[in-house]
């Protein structure tokens, strides 16, 4: 059944300034007693904002393969508030806090409906082909500033 919807990738996307994506926890990310592993909600949050710079234009596939550079973790703080369990679908609602030169500082927020389970703050620095940090491409920065600039 080629060309079904449901051969398409989930994709996420924006509700105001807000990325979400929803997902299901599996088997695989939980431990024997059900619960969501702790690495995992980075995983999830991984995810989330890989997705959510693809629903803002920024194609890093495209940036990778010519040279441009690319996104990297420079910095993660994650508080765990409640655990997510086998079966549990959840949203990682993702936001864009802050702009530099050379990096963007994105908080995110699991959520089990109206529970929160973790919330983190991530800074994604943009770094050269070789590693070093660099400015992020004008456009993309252009791009942050306006989901910044929504209302949801």
């Amino acid at each position: 059944m080629a060309g079904s919807p449901l051969d398409q990738p989930y994709r996420g996307g924006f509700v105001g300034p807000e990325h979400r994506f929803a997902l299901t926890v599996y088997f695989e990310d939980t431990d024997t007693a059900g619960v969501v592993y702790y690495a995992n909600y980075l995983k999830f949050m991984e995810r989330a904002r890989s997705d959510m710079l693809r629903a803002a234009g920024i194609d890093q596939r495209a940036a990778i393969d010519d040279g441009t550079g690319v996104y990297a973790v420079a910095e993660a703080n994650i508080r765990y508030h409640r655990p997510a369990k086998l079966g549990d679908d959840l949203v990682l609602v993702s936001t864009v806090e802050q702009v530099r030169a050379a990096s963007v500082l994105i908080h995110q927020q699991v959520m089990r409906g109206a529970e929160l389970l973790a919330s983190a703050t991530i800074t994604a620095a943009f770094l050269t082909p070789d590693g070093r940090p660099t400015r992020q491409p004008r456009e993309w920065v252009e791009r942050f500033a306006a989901i910044q600039k929504q209302e949801a």
